[in-house]
């Protein structure tokens, strides 16, 4: 009986052992293993702020990753066109991309309120939803018949109004005007008496210089001046009320997301996380000085919209906002859920920051 319980013991601790050794080399297999994907992007190589984005991202997972996860970001027509990324990482032609969600309203009109909607969030009341408010989850749900998942990756803070080559002193001076100005800012355009019309980055210059089109908005000083705008439009007009938190995307293939090991998973979400609030961050700092060289050294005229125009342009965005909220029920509980956000973010905001602002220029 001894030796026959002894035998059994035996047995029993070898069992043991073999089942926690094959968990250490499955963790060690994993540790070991490497991965290589293709970023996609719609901006040009290395385009100050919008491009140096993803490369950011890139370098930041190689490094917190030991080297085990490199991505090769890839420009806009460098390995695919820069409004195809979202088909390309859908279909895994590439593993990630990075751009703007208002790219695809054509394919999925509500991606445009993970952009910006005209007089919506701006950048700090985007982030707090996306990742407090349950924009994110919603996002996420829009996507996922595309088999992507998506990450907030970069945010301008409020935009300008765009480039011009006539005064806007009133409605009257929209009709008939060409302009690049996409997602929901671009249909409020339209159905204001203006041409919404769809450009890249990098095409914009070519067709204002060509007169192709009368009008233009990119995002701020800082890209403005790098893309030379100054050289090509008379008039440069605030406020931004198209894109007053614009949202960039990084979307990531789901099945090579899934491939991953837990640890490269957590390092990717982080540096999204990290690439988001650092492009934020670059382009507080860079506008103010672009927007001084501007206008002392270029003599580029800033002009605010006139109120009425504002007003106007603001009664026709609620239009819009609520026909598409009546598209579809995902539509709708987006809409709702960003609005009623908005809503309690005004109500702090108010004797938050507007009520700091005012106040501080009083000084």
């Amino acid at each position: 009986m001894r030796i026959t319980w002894i035998a059994l013991l035996c047995l029993s601790l070898v069992g043991c052992g073999s089942e926690g050794g094959s968990n250490d080399a499955t963790a060690e297999t994993q540790s070991a293993q490497t991965f290589s994907w293709k970023l996609v992007t719609t901006w040009p190589k290395n385009f100050p702020g919008l491009g140096l984005a993803p490369e950011h991202f890139a370098e930041n997972v190689e490094r917190m990753s030991n080297g085990r996860l490199k991505i090769k970001v890839f420009g806009a027509g460098q390995l695919v066109p820069a409004f195809e990324v979202f088909d390309a990482v859908s279909q895994g032609t590439a593993e990630m991309g990075h751009g703007a969600a208002y790219y695809w309203q054509g394919k999925v009109p509500a991606s445009a309120f993970f952009t910006a909607v005209p007089f919506g969030l701006n950048a700090q009341e985007m982030n707090a939803w996306l990742h407090y408010g349950g924009g994110l989850e919603l996002w996420r749900e829009l996507y996922e018949p595309f088999n992507l998942v998506p990450y907030a990756g970069g945010n301008t803070g409020v935009q300008m109004a765009g480039w011009f080559n006539r005064e806007i002193n009133s409605m009257a001076d929209i009709k008939g005007l060409k302009m690049r100005i996409p997602g929901l800012g671009g249909e409020v355009f339209t159905r204001a008496g203006g041409m919404s019309v769809q450009r890249s980055g990098g095409e914009i210059y070519t067709s204002m210089q060509t007169g192709e089109i009368d009008a233009a908005e990119w995002v701020g000083p800082y890209n403005d001046l790098a893309f030379g705008f100054h050289q090509i439009a008379k008039y440069y007009y605030y406020p931004g009320w198209q894109e007053p938190g614009p949202t960039l995307e990084l979307i990531i293939n789901k099945q090579a997301l899934e491939s991953l090991p837990d640890d490269l998973q957590a390092i990717v979400e982080s540096a999204a996380r990290a690439a988001n609030q650092n492009m934020l961050d670059e382009y507080t700092a860079r506008n103010n000085a672009a927007l001084i060289e501007l206008v002392e050294t270029h003599g580029v005229q800033v002009k605010k919209l006139p109120d009425d125009v504002l007003a106007e342009l603001q009664r026709i965005s609620i239009i819009v906002v609520d026909e598409m909220a009546a598209e579809n029920p995902l539509a709708k509980r987006i809409t709702d859920s960003m609005r009623a956000f908005a809503e309690q973010s005004k109500a702090y905001h108010g004797i938050s920051e507007e009520a700091y602002y005012k106040a501080r220029g009083q000084e």
